[in-house]
């Protein structure tokens, strides 16, 4: 047993809170880009947090593009679909701590899909209320598979675009999460009848910040100067240290930790990348470091007391750059919603 319910058991979107603001449109182009990182998207939703509340407004009505892989690619979907970072918070105490307590392959990605079917249901693509990009990485042909609402962000093929390729949300969220060998690859379906054999995103896209910005330049047709950009990451952390007389123990965690490393290089590359090729375009990165001995994790994490310091951690990244975002994705003025 997993711990988590049914996939019949669907978590419905609560009503609305407290986020009262409505921005009126400015002309700007706004895009928020989520890492892959397992469990240690608990400092994602620690950024979110603070930077919703700063907007005072459903992170859904503010940007008009959200991107994510793996870690990011649930949560991505769930803002897309009207959730609040609280709401998303409290899934995430519930359900991945269950998820990364799976030890075996199998076990591991049923759990992952019993959890997407929870959450998502038969949510479709064109269920959402703001522009996603969902990034999955096809493993015969090792080329990225993007999932995306809207032919708006096609670069290609308008006229056979369909969302999402018709595979429904859970299916690509859990195939962005496919992190292999600790997840089996993911197998979907899509409209045309395509069997197509996908695992984590973040073997080609672990910051996706380079495609969400492609769409917008050479799909939507922003100018550069229009664009805004955040890119929120899921930290850095040392690496845990095993109990060197378990030898499964060692051989587990030196396997974690080279995917770990993989996903990083490939983070801190498209990072590179980006700030290459367009550094004209304004953009707000948060991914700080942390070095402490008692900071050390890994994207298996599930214990909630570390998850909930890795929160904490988020929130304080975003103070020390809250000037800087606010600058950069704060709307000239804001009108309070009527009631």
């Amino acid at each position: 047993m997993t711990g988590i319910p049914d996939a019949e058991t669907i978590v419905p979107i609560p009503d609305p809170s407290r986020l009262t603001a409505d921005h009126p449109k400015d002309g700007k182009y706004r895009i928020l880009s989520l890492d892959g990182g397992g469990a240690k998207g608990f400092y994602t939703l620690g950024v979110l947090h603070e930077v919703e509340a700063m907007l005072n407004c459903p992170l859904h009505k503010h940007f008009d593009l959200i991107y994510g892989t793996s870690t990011g690619a649930i949560i991505a979907s769930l803002i897309s679909l009207g959730y609040e970072v609280n709401q998303i918070h409290d899934l995430y105490t519930k359900y991945v701590p269950e998820v990364m307590k799976e030890k075996m392959p199998a076990k591991k990605s049923l759990a992952l899909a019993n959890l997407a079917q929870t959450i998502f249901g038969d949510k479709q693509f064109t269920d959402v209320k703001t522009g996603i990009g969902i990034v999955a990485t096809k493993w015969v042909i090792e080329r990225p598979m993007i999932f995306k609402g809207s032919v708006v962000q096609a670069h290609g093929r308008l006229g056979s675009f369909i969302p999402g390729f018709g595979v429904n949300i859970a299916d690509a969220v859990q195939a962005s999460c496919s992190a292999v060998p600790f997840f089996e690859h993911k197998k979907v379906t899509t409209s045309a009848g395509d069997i197509i054999d996908l695992i984590d995103g973040g073997y080609c896209a672990n910051n996706p910040t380079l495609y969400a910005i492609a769409d917008a330049i050479h799909a939507v047709n922003k100018a550069r100067e229009d664009i805004r950009v955040l890119s929120v990451g899921v930290g850095v952390y040392p690496e845990p240290k095993p109990d060197w007389k378990m030898w499964f123990a060692k051989r587990y965690l030196v396997s974690v930790q080279l995917l770990q490393k993989t996903l990083e290089i490939n983070t801190q590359s498209m990072e590179q990348l980006r700030a290459i090729l367009f550094k004209d375009i304004q953009t707000v990165r948060i991914n700080d470091t942390f070095d402490k001995p008692e900071m050390a994790t890994d994207f298996m994490e599930y214990d909630l007391t570390k998850l909930n310091v890795l929160r904490q951690r988020g929130r304080e990244s975003f103070a020390a750059k809250e000037a800087e975002i606010k600058a950069c994705i704060s709307p000239l003025q804001t009108i309070p919603s009527a009631g």
